[in-house]
């Protein structure tokens, strides 16, 4: 089986029902701070609000009729003994910390590791492609919340916002990526600044070595994460790192790079693919000063043109830890282009593919916004390992043509049919099924 295509056998544990089945076990964990006479657990609340995005619901409203509807289906496959109304889940998940919900994305990602599927992604002297990148996903000059970042615009008018820092182990030659627990990036508490996404990685890295304290990873970043700062923190985690870089941001690095090249010390080659015609140029600087400011923190350069027969240009350049040498450093640019996933087959996904990652679903007043996007990260985790994993969702989504169509084709099924697994879903939009005649409640012959 090569790489980027679909296990052939299906795994079980890893499937959607058994997911359902670990993820709601691991709600029934979180601290409940409610009252002990409360009429609807906090694990209900929390799978209602993951069977929100796990189905692709467009609003709260949505799933909401589906409970009044018929809320059979969302016990049966979602384990829910009750299913809250849509103000009832706000309230409870307001009060919910996220940072409770870390172990059920840490388990969701053992069982990963203990299924050998993780090991398929490994990228080069079996070091995991870890993909960092910051992105928005609330904004508002009306509602807020006590995290919320706000900005002042020359109106006098103030925007509330919230951001996090997206994380996915990825792999140049896989659709699939697996994402970890983001981190939010919003107003810590007892602090009136705004935080950032560089504060936001210190914990973030803290937060994965405390969680994977043995993975190998590569951190994966844009150019805005070539800083010293930044890097040190890579290396007091002991996490290798390939970052972009700029000329009209690290101008004393390409300035001396330029002066060694000047005087032959830096590598220079060419790769001809005669198929394309496209030529791969490569340069290749070791042990250079990142800045003037710190030129005791020494990195390894690496600049690439990508060369079409008719003219066009792309260029890129990265500062790394990993050796480099003519037979390296082309894998090592196909891991540096690999950072986009983290906004293509991630954010992009999340925006554009049904999981309405822009929309507000609750805002609240602690925690709810957050609380929301760490479930939908959830279900798209869940997601992204049925692509890897269950060969039947694969054939279901080759199927339809489209993420979009098995989305609607699933939540069609899910509010018309009685069922009891996502199995059994996945199976009838395969293998086809009988379309009842409707039985009328009143009698109108």
């Amino acid at each position: 089986m090569g790489k980027g295509q679909p296990l052939k056998k299906a795994r079980k544990h890893l499937s959607a029902d058994a997911l359902f089945r670990n993820i709601y076990a691991g709600f029934k964990k979180v601290p409940d701070g409610q009252p002990a006479d409360a009429s609807l657990s906090l694990a209900d609340a929390l799978m209602s609000g993951f069977a929100l995005f796990a189905l692709k619901d467009a609003s709260l409203l949505a799933f909401d009729q589906r409970r009044q509807g018929d809320p059979q289906n969302l016990r049966m496959i979602f384990h829910i003994q009750n299913v809250p109304c849509d103000t009832q889940m706000r309230a409870i998940l307001d009060r919910v910390s996220p940072e409770a919900l870390r172990p059920v994305f840490r388990d969701v990602f053992a069982k990963l590791q203990r299924g050998k599927v993780l090991e398929r992604l490994t990228f080069v002297d079996g070091y995991y492609l870890l993909a960092l990148d910051g992105t928005g996903y609330f904004s508002s000059e009306k509602v807020h919340c006590e995290s919320c970042m706000q900005k002042s615009s020359r109106n006098g008018k103030t925007t509330y916002y919230h951001q996090m820092l997206g994380a996915a182990i990825v792999h140049p030659d896989f659709k699939e990526v697996v994402p970890l627990m983001p981190e939010p990036i919003i107003k810590q508490d007892g602090q009136t600044k705004n935080d950032c996404e560089r504060n936001a990685a210190k914990r973030f890295f803290e937060h994965f070595r405390a969680d994977h304290p043995h993975l190998p990873v590569i951190v994966v970043e844009d150019a805005l994460s070539s800083n010293a700062p930044h890097i040190r923190e890579c290396q007091h985690y002991n996490l290798r790192f390939l970052l972009g870089v700029k000329e009209g941001d690290h101008a004393f690095l390409f300035q001396h790079v330029g002066a060694l090249r000047e005087r032959g010390e830096v590598e220079e080659f060419e790769v001809f693919d005669e198929a394309t015609g496209v030529r791969h140029r490569y340069l290749i600087g070791q042990q250079v000063p990142l800045n003037e400011s710190n030129t005791d923190l020494l990195v390894n350069f690496l600049e690439y043109w990508e060369i079409h027969p008719d003219g066009r240009t792309q260029h890129f350049s990265w500062v790394t830890d990993l050796s480099l040498d003519r037979e390296r450093a082309p894998q090592v640019v196909r891991g540096g282009r690999a950072r986009w996933k983290i906004e293509n087959e991630t954010f992009n996904t999340l925006k554009n593919q049904g999981y309405q990652f822009e929309h507000n679903f609750g805002h609240g007043k602690q925690n709810l916004s957050v609380v929301f996007a760490m479930l939908m990260m959830l279900a798209f985790l869940v997601d992204q390992t049925q692509q890897l994993c269950c060969p039947l969702f694969r054939a279901v989504w080759e199927k339809l043509g489209s993420k979009k169509m098995l989305w609607e084709r699933m939540r069609s099924l899910f509010r018309d049919f009685t069922v009891s697994s996502m199995r059994e879903i996945w199976e009838a939009l395969f293998h086809g099924y009988e379309k009842p005649r409707p039985v009328f409640s009143i009698d109108s012959s």
